[in-house]
């Protein structure tokens, strides 16, 4: 994939960021599960949020193309750093695309200055992969609107300012009676639960918010009632083309640690990296990053150019996703026994991969979305 000049200035600048001040630091992140706010407030004087919020609006006006570079990079240091990139890009372009120019105005500078920490929130009991299930709701009272509801594993949930929340606003509409609310955290009636201790990306938390009988002024609705749907789903293609870069960031992490360490174990007098087996095994792992490294840049210059590109950003999250599960378990293998070990890198990059394979949608419904693209669309690319 043909990168420009600023496509590989920026590269170098995420990757530098990432062995520098990310890497370091990871293992006590990850064994601690601390919100790193000092490392955010490093990216934001970097301008690594709100990529590609355009220039006339305060950001840097980036593409999606190098929207993947960054999040590669940052996950290569480590993902839940990436994740909050992620998060951010996410809710910049709600704003750009849906909000007025008085939302705008009052959020997206504090957004992408790390001053105003956000959460995106659709997820409930009963509503995963399965949107148009959710309950939460909100009801019109007099010139503004009181919320209830709750949701679960929201990223930033123990720590966020602000919510955008996906409720519904007429019950009998289905997928045309959701709205998105910007919602202050800290308001009477929201109530945070425990943070949850995952299996992996600890540093990136996640809880559960509940609403009762929340008040909200008229102008925390986002863009128009009952198309709140429609503006989740229409940033969701640029959502999975940073999780396929952010799994392949992942991948390039651990094969960069199973080539270093495969050149210094010795068995039987020779490095293990002499070995067909282990051979093998980095090949593997080198040719199935970069596959999946070339489908998440298709899908972002799709993205760019305009194109339809729901296909292909469901193939490249769900081929990443599972790429880099699948590749993680392989660099545990190039370390053996102490690949199993906590405290060596891959063990932590083989449990922060699987989460890849669910979020943003998990893999089986990516699949279903591009066997549906297949049927109505047609088998050329």
């Amino acid at each position: 994939m043909f990168l420009t000049e600023t496509h590989e200035q920026v590269r170098q600048t995420a990757r530098k960021f990432a062995d520098e001040v990310i890497r370091p630091v990871v293992e006590g992140l990850d064994r601690d599960e601390r919100f790193p706010a000092e490392i955010f407030d490093q990216m934001a004087e970097l301008g690594l949020f709100g990529i590609g919020v355009p220039q006339e609006m305060g950001g840097p006006g980036f593409d999606t193309l190098t929207y993947a570079l960054v999040m590669e990079e940052l996950s290569r240091g480590y993902a839940s750093i990436a994740d909050q990139c992620g998060l951010v890009e996410l809710i910049c372009t709600l704003l750009v695309r849906h909000g007025t120019a008085a939302q705008r105005e009052r959020w997206l500078d504090n957004v992408m200055a790390a001053k105003t920490k956000v959460a995106y929130c659709i997820t409930e009991p009963e509503a995963g992969t399965d949107v148009s299930a959710i309950c939460s709701s909100a009801e019109r009272d007099g010139n503004g609107w009181i919320l209830n509801g709750g949701k679960i594993w929201i990223h930033n949930a123990p720590v966020a300012d602000v919510g955008f929340v996906l409720a519904r606003t007429d019950k009998t509409a289905g997928h045309r009676g959701m709205s998105i609310f910007i919602v202050d955290l800290n308001a009477a009636g929201v109530e945070r639960g425990p943070k949850e201790h995952k299996m992996g990306q600890r540093a990136s938390q996640v809880g559960a918010l509940t609403f009762t009988d929340v008040r909200l002024p008229t102008d925390a609705l986002l863009g128009e009632e009952g198309r709140g749907f429609h503006m989740m789903m229409s940033v969701l293609d640029k959502g999975r083309v940073g999780i396929a870069a952010l799994a392949v960031g992942i991948a390039q992490a651990g094969l960069e640690a199973a080539v270093d360490y495969a050149q210094q174990r010795k068995q039987f007098g020779e490095n293990i990296a002499e070995f067909q087996g282990v051979q093998w095994l980095l090949a593997d792992m080198a040719k199935d990053i970069e596959a999946a490294r070339l489908l998440a840049h298709s899908a972002a210059v799709k993205i760019d150019r305009g194109q339809d590109a729901t296909k292909a950003c469901s193939m490249a999250k769900c081929f990443a996703g599972d790429m880099a599960v699948t590749r993680t378990s392989d660099a545990v293998q190039v370390f053996g026994g102490s690949g199993y070990i906590r405290g060596f890198e891959v063990e932590r990059l083989y449990r922060d991969a699987k989460i890849c394979q669910i979020y943003e949608g998990t893999n089986q419904i990516q699949r279903t979305i591009i066997a549906r693209e297949l049927v109505k669309h047609g088998a050329r690319t």
